[in-house]
């Protein structure tokens, strides 16, 4: 009697292991997006679920915000910001695995509005200050905005234009401002400007010499460091099929 009570304890202790495995597995891979890569991660997304039956539920904001959620325990599995500097102070801080972190894209500044024929030399334009709005990322949170800041400190515009300049919380935000008409124009993502479904607008490709290179890096974060997902999109992000989706939005490769 005893022997056979043993063997249901064994079996049930099976099966419960057996069912807790089947949850961690069916758990969604979780990560955190700088929002610039907001349209190129669900092109991802889609092929990467398609191709490995994998899920991934992401969020997306503004990279300095994320990185305070991560910092304050929200359970990431990995962490793609907008710069370098953040996943690096992770891997040092040991909130990030060792090792694991790379460039999976090199973003481009733009200089943008919906409306046709707006400027044709956008160094004047933005000189003659001949608009109310002039949309921005906050350069504490955003490294678009800080990239954005850069430019206009470089042509001495910067204190001259506070008075004009709206300031999104994230690269999204400052496009929905443009996309809207609450200004006039903005400095987004070239990404962004490339996925507007409304026509081209005018566009100026900011010369890459006037900002700071934006080397997006993504990082494993220890809540994903078990995880076979999380380590599988890493090397994903590095695959032709997905650097081919990263370079149709506008991005620059790693060498």
């Amino acid at each position: 009697m005893l022997t056979f009570s043993r063997r249901i304890l064994r079996a049930l202790a099976a099966a419960l292991l057996f069912f807790a495995a089947s949850l961690a597995s069916a758990e969604p891979l979780r990560i955190a997006v700088a929002a610039n890569f907001t349209d190129t991660t669900r092109d991802l997304i889609a092929l990467f679920e398609e191709t490995t039956g994998h899920s991934v539920a992401a969020s997306y904001g503004s990279t300095g915000k994320l990185y305070a959620q991560i910092e304050n325990g929200a359970p990431f599995d990995v962490f793609q910001a907008a710069d370098s500097a953040r996943p690096e102070m992770l891997e040092t801080s040991g909130g990030a695995v060792a090792g694991s972190r790379f460039t999976y894209a090199r973003g481009k500044l733009a200089l943008w509005t919906p409306a046709a024929n707006v400027f044709s030399n956008p160094e004047s334009w933005l000189a003659s200050a001949d608009f109310k709005r002039l949309a921005i990322a906050n350069p504490k949170t955003a490294p678009y905005g800080l990239a954005a800041q850069q430019v206009l400190e470089g042509m001495r515009l910067w204190d001259a234009l506070q008075p004009r300049l709206v300031r999104g919380d994230s690269i999204s935000q400052t496009f929905q401002f443009v996309a809207t008409s609450n200004a006039q124009a903005g400095f987004v993502a070239l990404s962004q400007a490339k996925a507007w479904q409304n026509g081209h607008g005018t566009l100026w490709l900011v010369p890459q010499q006037m900002y700071a290179p934006i080397d997006q890096q993504a990082v494993l974060l220890n809540h994903g460091k078990d995880k076979p997902a999380a380590r599988q999109w890493l090397k994903f992000l590095r695959s032709p099929p997905a650097l081919n989706i990263i370079k149709d939005y506008g991005y620059d490769i790693a060498d």
